[in-house]
């Protein structure tokens, strides 16, 4: 096998970033395809990489994942996620568990260490701690900042998720990684708190195969932020994928799946693709999106509208 030019892109959500919260979300991303290019760099794994990009975006407080997540209606901190490899399309997730800092690990080992591709709840807060995952306290998720907006949000009854991400609210943002290292492989992963004031155990596109995620080495790889019940409804990430199989290069695969969300399921999100020929795309039809890619060995990070 010839060995391959790295290729990484991280995204930290899709919707209305509002100017005050800008440096955070590119300071966030660019640290996130920091880290996971220097293991790319290193000649490390695409899975290695994006693992440790997406506990850099779960650690920050400046988006919908891991510490800072939004919360659901009973006030409470519950996480999705997903990890892909599309070497032999191995996945795991998990989807509405609470106490875990790093979602996206807890989803690795879910792929690597049990016979399924997703566990929910206490199930999967129970594998975690039988493999060594510790759990940890309410606190340690809640930030200051999430409790107000939630409170703002109850006292709301007009409250709409879709205007969330088009701008008549203040969310932040599901994250994600697709990677592709220097031995040809593809994975990919997202990591969510899921929509503000969502029903307690309400699960969205995040840790579902195809939708939040994706990854084929003979394609593509994905992963997807947005109006969750409207990208399960095409199932985004692997449509795209699709395009990307059927000849097109990342960025119009990229651009033709947001289509297609919009057009069928009146959807509103973002996606970002790397193909198997290491071309990086980028589409969303949101106000904005925060990501940031490999460009020329350099990162960059842009969230512009």
């Amino acid at each position: 096998m010839h060995a391959r030019t790295p290729q990484l892109i991280v995204h930290g959500g899709a919707w209305d970033i509002p100017e005050q919260e800008a440096a955070g979300h590119l300071l966030g991303t660019r640290t996130a395809a920091e880290i996971g290019w220097a293991i790319l760099r290193q000649g490390g794994t695409a899975l290695d990489a994006v693992e440790a990009a997406i506990r850099s975006l779960e650690d920050d407080p400046s988006f919908d994942a891991g510490r800072g997540a939004w919360l659901n209606q009973a006030g409470e901190v519950e996480l999705d996620a997903i990890i892909m490899r599309g070497a032999d399309l191995s996945s795991g997730a998990v989807a509405a568990v609470q106490h875990i800092r790093n979602p996206i690990s807890l989803a690795r080992l879910v792929m690597e260490r049990s016979p399924h591709a997703l566990i929910a709840g206490r199930g999967a807060e129970k594998f975690a701690q039988a493999q060594g995952l510790p759990l940890v306290d309410d606190a340690e998720l809640l930030t200051g900042p999430e409790l107000e907006r939630w409170r703002a949000i109850k006292a709301r009854p007009g409250f709409s998720v879709k205007a969330a991400f088009a701008g008549d609210e203040r969310p932040h943002g599901t994250v994600g990684a697709v990677a592709l290292d220097d031995q040809g492989r593809i994975a990919c992963g997202t990591s969510t708190g899921g929509t503000p004031n969502k029903l307690p155990g309400r699960v969205g596109d995040t840790p579902l195969i195809g939708c939040g995620a994706y990854a084929d080495d003979l394609s593509a790889g994905a992963s997807a932020t947005g109006w969750g019940e409207s990208i399960m409804k095409v199932v985004l990430c692997k449509t795209a994928c699709d395009f990307a199989a059927q000849g097109l290069p990342a960025q119009a695969a990229a651009a033709k799946a947001i289509g297609v969300l919009a057009d069928r399921a009146h959807g509103v999100g973002g996606l970002i693709v790397i193909d198997r020929s290491g071309r990086i795309g980028c589409a969303y039809n949101t106000p904005r999106m925060a990501r940031a890619w490999l460009e020329d060995d350099r990162v960059i990070a842009k969230i512009e509208r």
